[in-house]
């Protein structure tokens, strides 16, 4: 069973700097889209940046402060977070579109969840 291993997450000080890493423990036949979501305590879960093969996405509340990237060979996202603000802080989770056979339809597939802390 593939699963979306998620690191990088912690706590930082206020304008502060982490990267988010995700990928597939399994072996894949491919990947699609991919983006990274976080939920707050309290709050519904929300799209903070997308990639695919044909650009990028952001939430207007995070733009110009993080890059959502991906390195296709090795099927792995990452988001650069920088100037972190007291609001940013929450589970972040990843999430793939990934084909696991050559035959089959892509599916989506989540991570376990990363806590960022933000905090003097």
């Amino acid at each position: 069973q593939v699963q979306l291993v998620e690191s990088g997450g912690g706590l930082v000080q206020p304008g502060g700097s982490l990267r988010l890493s995700c990928a597939p423990s399994g072996s894949i036949w491919s990947a699609g889209a991919m983006g990274w979501y976080r939920q707050a305590p309290g709050k519904q879960r929300e799209l903070v940046a997308s990639i695919t093969f044909e650009g990028t996405n952001y939430a207007d509340s995070v733009r110009g402060r993080f890059t959502i990237s991906r390195n296709n060979a090795a099927n792995t996202a990452y988001l650069q977070m920088d100037s972190l603000k007291p609001e940013d802080p929450a589970v972040y989770y990843c999430k793939m579109e990934l084909g696991i056979t050559e035959w089959g339809r892509r599916n989506d597939y989540w991570g376990q969840g990363t806590q960022v802390t933000v905090s003097s």
